[in-house]
């Protein structure tokens, strides 16, 4: 059964404050989700100054961008963005219990192609004119259930492929991903996919980043979050365990091409997609990355019954955080309900430098500074 973590009745706002800070600052330092500044900084990601949007976005270059855009022909406004979608953790879970309904290599897939279209679509891409790559990364395949996650994960590209209508153009394969100890002990990794997704842009200036534009702003999110927590990163710093979130085929192609409508009209300021550490997390990166405090009430949050962790931390596929300007608003929320796709504001923009969060049961659970949520983001792997 989901652990459904709750509000405990007479719990201080101090204490339901300092609660939601530390599980919010754990899950910026997690490796997989904190700053890869230290390697990106390494290496030359710039090519005949072609990049229109680069690895790290934002007025000091340190926010994490969804994805690169360059342009390949200079003579022209037309460009190319380069996306990823990876989550080995929905596949592991079935290396741990052995039940395909907890997690399995079909749902990972799903998941890798859903997060790569959403990372494309929130730099601007057309999700009509997606192409994607797949890149298998298995253990040894002469071992039955191996062999049996993988055809799990070849029928997900499949029904992936057709329900976003993106084809695959190449992709690579690795499938001896393990190692025998000296005492036997056979030690495999989880059955991981990544997907690289290539989008066409037509007009460059039009592009959208992630980081927080300016005060005054309202902060949206597209798409229902659900109370499923397994494979979530607040699963694994907390040591819970669950159900994990479904892809959805038919809502997430219908929210992808949503919001990429809504960047096509000009009518979003920044797009961030929700994946790792959930609506918090991306919130926070959104804020920091802009320098732009944001003040989040998740009333307007659409959520299947979830609880107070839920909401902030659960990693629903197929959601997005949109900023939108205040003349804006009513066109913006004119073509998602025309297009019947669920969403709700969640916040504002304010001009100052705190990251704030309140529930309808809960009351205030969040007043932290953007500068100690940077820090946690960027420590962890500063070498």
């Amino acid at each position: 059964a989901e652990p459904r973590s709750g509000e405990a009745s007479g719990t201080s706002a101090l204490t339901k404050n300092s609660e939601t800070s530390d599980k919010l600052l754990a899950l910026l330092a997690h490796p997989n989700i904190a700053s890869k500044h230290w390697v990106v900084r390494q290496y030359d990601h710039e090519v005949q100054g072609s990049s229109v949007i680069k690895p790290l976005v934002g007025p000091k270059q340190d926010g994490p961008s969804d994805a690169a855009v360059i342009r390949p022909k200079l003579d022209s406004t037309k460009g190319i963005t380069l996306s990823c979608g990876i989550n080995p953790h929905i596949s592991e879970k079935a290396n741990h219990t052995g039940h395909a309904t907890d997690g399995d290599s079909y749902q990972m897939v799903l998941h890798a192609i859903d997060e790569a279209m959403r990372n494309a679509v929130c730099t601007g891409a057309d999700p009509d004119r997606v192409a994607i790559l797949d890149n298998f990364c298995w253990a040894k395949c002469d071992d039955p259930w191996q062999l049996g996650t993988l055809v799990r994960a070849a029928e997900a590209c499949y029904d992936g492929a057709l329900a976003y209508k993106t084809p695959f153009v190449s992709g690579k394969d690795s499938l001896s991903n393990q190692f025998t100890t000296e005492d036997g002990d056979l030690l495999t990794i989880p059955q991981t996919m990544l997907i690289s997704a290539l989008g066409i842009i037509d007009d460059v200036t039009k592009c959208v980043t992630m980081d927080a534009k300016q005060a005054g702003n309202a902060v949206f999110i597209v798409g229902t979050t659900s109370w499923q927590m397994g494979g979530s990163h607040y699963a694994m710093t907390t040591g819970t365990s669950g159900n994990i979130p479904v892809v959805d085929l038919a809502v997430g192609p219908q929210n992808a091409k949503a919001v990429a409508s809504l960047i096509a009209q000009g009518l979003v300021a920044s797009a961030h997609d929700c994946s790792e550490g959930g609506l918090l997390v991306a919130a926070a990166e959104m804020a920091f990355a802009g320098r732009v405090g944001l003040d989040l009430d998740l009333a307007g949050q659409p959520c299947e019954s979830c609880l107070l962790d839920q909401q902030l931390f659960a990693e629903t596929p197929s959601r997005y955080l949109l900023e939108v300007e205040q003349d804006h608003i009513g066109a913006f929320m004119d073509t998602l309900m025309k297009a019947g796709v669920p969403f709700g504001q969640v916040g504002l923009f304010k001009d100052h430098q705190q990251l704030t969060c309140r529930t309808p049961t809960a009351g205030q659970v969040l007043d932290t500074k953007l500068d100690d949520l940077r820090d946690a983001w960027l420590g962890t792997l500063d070498w």
